[in-house]
C-alpha cells in the first residue's frame, strides 16, 4: 500500500509563502482561498517567565493531511470525498453537491467552497504531477528546502525534495522526538513536521 504525504522541516521554513504562491498558480486556486496556509507560531517564551529575546518562533505550513482515517470521507453523503490508491484524499467534483459537511468535519480548516463552481476544493498533493513522477508544486518550489514528499510506508529520510535531494542526505539530523504531527481528532493526520531545539505548540 502507498501513503503519500509531506514532511516539513520546520527549522528550515522561513515563512516566505513561496509554497502557497506556487500552489495557487499551478492549481488555479481562487483569490481569498488557499490549499496551504503558513502560520506564525510565536513568539513564545523559551522558558517559564522568559522575555524577549529569549523566545521561540517558527512557521508552520498547514494543508490537507491526507489522513489515514479522514473524517471528511466518512461524512460525505455522495462519496465525492474519497481515498485513492496512493493513499491521498481527493474530491470528485462531479459528485460534490457543495454541502460542505467535509469542510465542517475537517479538524484543520483546510477545505473551502469554490463559490463559482459550488464544489469543495482542497490540496490534492498535485495528483496530476505525482502521477507523472513529479513532486507536488509546493515541494519543488520551496526555496528553503523545507518541504519533502514521499511514501509514509517507507523511511521519511528517503522523502524527496527539490533538486533530487532526499531529506536524510540534505537536512540536519533529527530524532524521533523531533518529529511531530497536527492534533489527532481520531482522523490520524499523516503529515509530519520536524522541529529541533524548540517547543512544539
Amino acid at each position: 500500500m502507498t501513503r503519500y504525504g509531506i514532511v516539513t522541516d520546520v527549522n528550515r521554513c522561513v515563512g516566505c509563502l513561496g509554497c502557497s504562491v506556487a500552489c495557487k498558480a499551478v492549481n488555479g486556486v481562487p483569490v481569498g482561498s488557499f490549499w496551504n496556509k503558513t502560520l506564525r507560531i510565536g513568539p513564545n517564551p523559551v522558558a517559564e517567565g522568559g522575555n524577549w529575546p529569549d523566545v521561540d518562533l517558527y512557521f508552520l505550513t498547514v494543508s490537507c493531511q491526507h489522513c489515514d482515517n479522514p473524517a471528511c470521507v466518512s461524512v460525505c453523503p455522495t462519496e465525492a470525498s474519497h481515498v485513492v490508491a496512493d493513499g491521498t484524499v481527493q474530491v470528485d467534483k462531479s459528485k460534490c453537491i457543495g454541502c460542505q459537511f467535509c469542510a465542517m468535519a475537517c479538524p484543520y480548516g483546510v477545505r473551502y467552497l469554490n463559490e463559482e463552481e459550488r464544489v469543495v476544493e482542497k490540496c490534492t498533493l498535485c495528483e496530476q504531477q505525482i502521477a507523472q513522477g513529479e513532486l507536488p508544486q509546493c515541494v519543488s518550489q520551496c526555496g528553503g528546502m523545507a518541504r519533502w514528499f514521499g511514501d509514509f510506508d517507507g523511511d521519511i529520510r528517503a522523502f524527496k525534495g527539490a533538486g533530487g535531494h532526499t531529506l536524510g542526505e540534505f537536512c540536519e539530523e533529527f530524532s524521533d522526538a523531533d518529529v511531530h504531527s497536527l492534533p489527532d481528532a481520531g482522523n490520524k493526520p499523516r503529515g509530519r513536521f520536524i522541529l529541533r531545539r524548540m517547543t512544539w505548540r
